[in-house]
């Protein structure tokens, strides 16, 4: 998916990835019992911060990677109907594979 949303310096934009709503005894959950969502997909990443001689420090993620971050982490923004999350790089507490 491409996304005219670019984040600046160490922030990435993320698609969190949806829980399944029925336990596996079969019990549907409604929206006010689901866990908040960590884990999701890099749709965009910003350029990167900058060190002290000025020079862009490179992201440890890039687009694509599936990563888990905390669990209140980041800005929640709609956008074109999506609900994405704005987050810092420290954020992130891992990429998954």
């Amino acid at each position: 998916m491409s996304i005219s949303l670019k984040p600046l310096g160490s922030r990435l934009v993320v698609e969190p990835i949806e829980e399944e709503e029925v336990t596996s005894g079969g019990i549907v959950l409604p929206e006010t019992a689901k866990e908040k969502p960590q884990k999701g997909t890099v749709l965009a990443i910003g350029p990167g911060d900058r060190n002290d001689k000025g020079e862009r420090i490179p992201m440890d993620v890039k687009v694509g990677d599936k990563v888990l971050y905390a669990k209140y982490a980041g800005t929640e923004v709609k956008y074109n109907g999506k609900k994405l999350l704005i987050l810092r790089e420290s954020d992130v507490l891992a990429i998954l594979d």
